[in-house]
């Protein structure tokens, strides 16, 4: 590989379509489309100022380096990416990609970031401001996360979440295949419109969870005081460690809880009508 080592390059296209590139040290000032249509490039300590540093990229690594606000849409149409231990402050970062590892990762300005990329992996990653992150994206295992921003996960299919804290509004609306353990969630309407939601050991808070939701599943989850109004219209099949503040509406399924503040059957619930909600002492007594 071309070794560049401690210079700085800016204006249009600097490195535009280079290919087996070792960048150390380098800055990429104010500009646009610095390493454009390249492959095979590693850059370690670096600092990227401009605009669309790496779209149509075949193959890359980023270590250790930061992205400035400026550099706003760094990495889009591109396969291939590892990058650990580096600071991402520009949104909208991460579109339409395939290959990505993020690990030791910060995103404290993560607006409309990670949409239609497939094939992601993320450990240790922390994102803020964080509205529509990984919208409409695929094929995704996070571990070790923390996440602030509304909008999460919206249209997500095939997505698996271990060890995460996440406050979202609407987090993982009509999304797919999703599978959640041992993670805290809070954010009002958890949920709505999923197919396949799982949620396995997860702490939940926000009002108006997991409604409008086909095949539920939530496995030894509790729900906070301010879970109002859960389940509105969904099948479900679950077991809450918790007291629940109300239930409203399921449509069919088995809810089993500790309790019930209040439990909402009324004359708009929808067909087949026929969820068992039970308490843990009912559903003891029936095992009996």
């Amino acid at each position: 590989m071309e070794l560049i080592k401690n210079k700085e390059f800016g204006g249009e296209r600097p490195l535009f379509a280079s290919h087996g590139l070792k960048l150390e040290g380098v800055t990429i000032h104010a500009g646009e489309s610095a390493l454009k249509e390249c492959s095979n490039i590693e850059a370690t300590g670096c600092r990227f100022e401009g605009k669309y540093p790496f779209w149509h990229v075949d193959g890359f690594v980023v270590r250790d380096c930061l992205f400035t606000e400026g550099a706003r849409a760094a990495l889009w149409y591109s396969r291939g990416l590892e990058m650990t231990d580096t600071r991402v402050e520009a949104p909208k970062m991460f579109r339409e990609m395939d290959g990505l590892r993020l690990r030791g990762v910060q995103i404290p300005n993560a607006l409309e970031t990670l949409w239609r990329c497939r094939n992601v992996e993320m450990e240790n990653v922390e994102v803020a401001r964080a509205d529509y992150l990984l919208m409409y994206s695929e094929n995704i295992r996070i571990r070790n996360y923390r996440h602030q921003g509304n909008y999460a996960f919206q249209y997500c299919r095939n997505l698996e979440i271990r060890n995460a804290v996440i406050d979202a509004r609407d987090a993982f609306w009509e999304t797919e295949g999703v599978t959640v353990y041992d993670s805290e969630l809070t954010g009002e309407f958890l949920g709505w419109h999923s197919r396949g939601l799982r949620l396995v050991n997860c702490k939940i808070s926000g009002t108006q969870p997991l409604c409008y939701a086909r095949d539920l599943v939530l496995d030894h989850c509790t729900l906070a005081p301010d879970c109002d109004l859960a389940f509105e219209y969904s099948t479900v099949q679950a077991t809450i460690d918790s007291p629940v503040t109300s239930v409203k509406n399921p449509r069919s399924g088995r809810i089993v809880a500790q309790s019930y503040g209040e439990i909402i059957l009324d004359d708009n619930i929808k067909a087949p009508a026929d969820c068992a909600i039970l308490t843990r002492e009912e559903q003891d007594g029936q095992a009996r």
